[in-house]
């Protein structure tokens, strides 16, 4: 790449009274971070950035130009720079890691406020009831769009489709009353009978129909492959019933 120290760049970016493009700011900062002098020039109405793209053959702002030549919008302009583009279609673990992540920081702080000490087998429960809790809720984020994914693998829910609906809701409460460590008689054979469903689905799915589908457990948007990490939000339902009925019962 090339030295950009004291390089200028022309940015051309929708400023309206009712809308800001977020694109043209992140393309401003990009190329400010990058050591360009920026010349911000702002569309300002819908028939001015109509004729900026007519003039230029373009289908959408901003643009960026770079030593008097386009280098194109927001997405062309990382890569310009040797930084990946975002794909909404690309295959990726962030989201399961993200809910995982903070689930264990949410469970570790919940025991150090209550025994005062982030080390304890409570932790390592409310990290499991925690998972339960987020997951349902970024799944009733979106039922409709979540059921129809779930029913692409989940045997239960093929065989009875209303299941799909339910399914996130039963996790949801199960999770609750494991957080609260209440009424065991129903979180345990909830939480026992969806993720053992669950599991026997998901290795089916992919390890004996060898399917390359994503998994419904952060939702019905997602871009999470099913596989080994679906398989886990089971077995964590399955071994946190299982632990619970050995340790309290």
């Amino acid at each position: 790449m090339q030295a950009t120290a004291g390089r200028k760049a022309t940015l051309y970016r929708m400023v309206m009274p009712q809308h800001v493009c977020p694109y043209g700011l992140k393309a401003k900062d990009l190329l400010k971070r990058q050591g360009f002098s920026v010349e911000d020039r702002w569309l300002t109405t819908r028939e001015q950035t109509d004729a900026f793209k007519a003039q230029h053959g373009v289908k959408s702002t901003p643009q960026t130009f770079i030593d008097g030549e386009r280098v194109g919008g927001f997405d062309d302009l990382q890569r310009h720079f040797g930084k990946p583009a975002d794909d909404p279609n690309a295959t990726t673990y962030t989201p399961v890691i993200t809910v995982f992540s903070m689930t264990a920081l949410m469970a570790l702080a919940a025991s150090h406020a209550v025994y005062g000490t982030p080390l304890t087998m409570r932790a390592a429960e409310w990290f499991i009831a925690f998972s339960m809790c987020v997951l349902a809720l970024l799944k009733l984020q979106d039922v409709e769009t979540f059921s129809s994914m779930f029913l692409g693998y989940d045997l239960l829910a093929k065989r009875w489709v209303r299941y799909a609906y339910a399914y996130p809701f039963l996790e949801g409460i199960a999770g609750v009353l494991m957080v609260a460590g209440a009424l065991d008689w129903v979180s345990i054979p909830v939480a026992l009978f969806i993720g053992t469903v669950g599991a026997v689905s998901v290795f089916k799915a992919v390890y004996v129909d060898k399917r390359d589908i994503k998994c419904a457990c952060v939702g019905g948007s997602s871009k999470v492959p099913l596989g080994f990490v679906s398989l886990t939000e089971n077995v964590m339902m399955v071994a946190m019933a299982v632990w619970m009925l050995a340790v309290h019962h």
